[in-house]
Parts: C-alpha cells; sequence; structure tokens
C-alpha cells in the first residue's frame, strides 16, 4: 500500500496530498480538490466521531472464521463494503488518469473482490459517460447517483443509467448546491418530498436517496418509496458544520429500521471503522476518499489489494469483539 499512495500522491499534486491520516486538516476548503468545503469541520468530524468510539474487545468465545457477506438491495456482497460515489478525476484529482479509466478500475476492482461501487455524476458529461460504459462492462453490478438536476436532465439520466444495466439507481440530494456545478452553470436543486415520491415512482428500478443526516428526512425516503438511504454529508463537502455521519447514524437506524436498507459513508478509514459503523446500525458502508487514492495510486490491482486490506482489518476485529457475522454485529461491541 505505501507505493500505492506514493504513486497515487505523484499522480494527486496539488489536490490530494495522501496524508497518512485522512482527516480532512491539510486540505480544509479546497473544493475542487478532495478537500472538504470552508474549515472543513463537516470532514473532520465524520472522521474524528468515528475514532472516538471504542471496542469492548472480548476473546473467551468461539469466534474464528466469522462471516463478512451480505445481502444488499438484491446484491450478494463478499462484504459489507462499497465503493462511494466520487467522480471528476480532472478537477478534483489532478487529472493523472483519464475518467474512464478511472472509474472502469474501480468498478472492475469491487466486481473481483465480491463487491459493488457506485459511480457519480456531473459536468463535463464525460463523467456520467465514463460511469455508464464502465457498468454496462461489469454488468450492471453497480449503483450509479444522478445529481438532483431539474427534472429533463434528472430523468434523462436515470433511463440512461437503466439502459447501463443496472438494478439499482441513486440520487446523490446532498450535492444540492454543489458549488463546482453552480459555477459550472449547471445548479441542482433540493427536492420536494411529494417530487421525489414521483421520481421513484418513475423509476422502474431500486431506489437509494443519498445524503439523509436526519429522522425526519430518513421517514420522508421510506414514504416515497425508497428501497435504500445513505446517511451521508457529501463527505464534508457541501455544508460546514454539519456533525459526523456516525453522531446520527444510530437515531436513524432506530427510526427506519426494516422499512429500508441503511447504508452510510462518511471518514471511513479502516475495517474497525467498518465495524464501528455496523455497531450503529448500518447495513453496509461506503469508503469514498482512499478508493480515489487506491485507484490512482495502482489501477484495478491496487484497489483490489486495498478491499483485502480493509477485508483482513474488518475480519480481525470481528474475532476480537466475538462478531460471529456482519449482519448480527451487536451494539454492545461499542463501550458507552
Amino acid at each position: 500500500m505505501k507505493e500505492i499512495q506514493a504513486q497515487a500522491r505523484t499522480l494527486m499534486k496539488g489536490f490530494c496530498r495522501v496524508c497518512p491520516v485522512c482527516d480532512g486538516r491539510a486540505c480544509a476548503g479546497e473544493v475542487p480538490g478532495m478537500g472538504g468545503l470552508g474549515t472543513a469541520s463537516a470532514f473532520q468530524d465524520n472522521v474524528r466521531a468515528l475514532g472516538e468510539l471504542q471496542m469492548n474487545m472480548r476473546c473467551l468465545h468461539d469466534v474464528v472464521e466469522p462471516r463478512l457477506d451480505v445481502s444488499i438491495l438484491g446484491f450478494d456482497l463478499s462484504m459489507p463494503v462499497l465503493a462511494a460515489p466520487i467522480g471528476g478525476v480532472s478537477f478534483n484529482m489532478g487529472g493523472g488518469m483519464p475518467e474512464e479509466e478511472y472509474i472502469a478500475a474501480k468498478l472492475s476492482a469491487c466486481v473481483a473482490a465480491g463487491t459493488i461501487g457506485c459511480t457519480g455524476d456531473g459536468v463535463p458529461d464525460f463523467i456520467h459517460e465514463s460511469a455508464f460504459a464502465a457498468i454496462k462492462a461489469v454488468q450492471g453490478r453497480a449503483i450509479p447517483f444522478i445529481k438532483p438536476w431539474e427534472d429533463k436532465e434528472l430523468l434523462t439520466k436515470l433511463d440512461k443509467a437503466l439502459a447501463a444495466g443496472t438494478s439499482v439507481v441513486g440520487m446523490d440530494v446532498d450535492a444540492a448546491g454543489l458549488i463546482t456545478l453552480r459555477k459550472m452553470g449547471r445548479p441542482v436543486t433540493p427536492k420536494p418530498a411529494a417530487r421525489l415520491a414521483e421520481v421513484i415512482r418513475q423509476t422502474p428500478a431500486r431506489f437509494v436517496v443519498k445524503g439523509v443526516m436526519t429522522v425526519d428526512e430518513a421517514k420522508i425516503c421510506v414514504d416515497a418509496g425508497a428501497a435504500g438511504i445513505v446517511v451521508s454529508n457529501h463527505g464534508g463537502r457541501v455544508l460546514d458544520g454539519t456533525p459526523g455521519t456516525a453522531r446520527v447514524l444510530r437515531e436513524i437506524v432506530a427510526a427506519v429500521r426494516g422499512q429500508v436498507c441503511v447504508l452510510v459513508d462518511g471518514g471511513v478509514r479502516s475495517g474497525l471503522d467498518v465495524l464501528r459503523m455496523l455497531a450503529l446500525g448500518a447495513d453496509a458502508v461506503l469508503i469514498g476518499r482512499p478508493f480515489s487514492v487506491a485507484v490512482l495510486g495502482g489501477g484495478k490491482d491496487g484497489t483490489v489489494q486495498y478491499l483485502e486490506k480493509i477485508r483482513q482489518e474488518l475480519t480481525q476485529c470481528m474475532v476480537l469483539t466475538g462478531t460471529a457475522a456482519v449482519d448480527k454485529v451487536a451494539p454492545e461491541i461499542l463501550r458507552h
């Protein structure tokens, strides 16, 4: 991984420092880029909130080979870890790799590791075009996330996503008001509950809403017919001062458990962090920036290696907390 990180540091110079701990301090305010908006307090609190969760270590049990496999949203996964939807290599990551090569490597690595990746959307159009081509190449084993555009562009892109072969589509409502898109003359907007429900009804696929940070909006997604939600503050890139996702996840899960698949991203840096999120009630976890580093630094092979690192860390942490399966993670493994 050190060689992969060194290569990524070279290719991403000026856009990402590939810090030993990716916590948003060195890149505060660097949007476009890989940083967090403004003071980057939202990005930093994603990492801090997870780090504050201590584990209860238990070694007097019979858990030797824990089960990491899980089924979510119609996908059978080898572990509950997905690649989050991050795109825009040219203006966020330094342009050291073509967009189509980047997203193809990310998705194919996820499939090779038995999981799936998510794709992003944006401007210029080659971002979503590259994403849809990569989804088609992996026979639809990916989740494309479309920005909350105005009606015509939103529906057109949803149709294109379905034509690429996916059975699950998403909308990252947390992108509403993204500075980068507004600067490019392509503003995105929030979606009222009634409009969200209408879009979901018109979409013949499982629908995931990304950017849920409150209990009331989680319930709105359930009522609108969403199959899944992603508890996310968009990596701290859209609204300064929001709490880390680990601070709001437990109460959201408590409100909608069993009604919708609950995914989460934000500050996940290790297999331990994955287990922390599962203990808070998540069904699966999305990882963002570290995937971009792995892809830029090592392509498909480097990303497979990164996923294996996460798998090994998660397995070790499950053994040392007496956790037999990822779908049976007890909240009691967290020290309260």
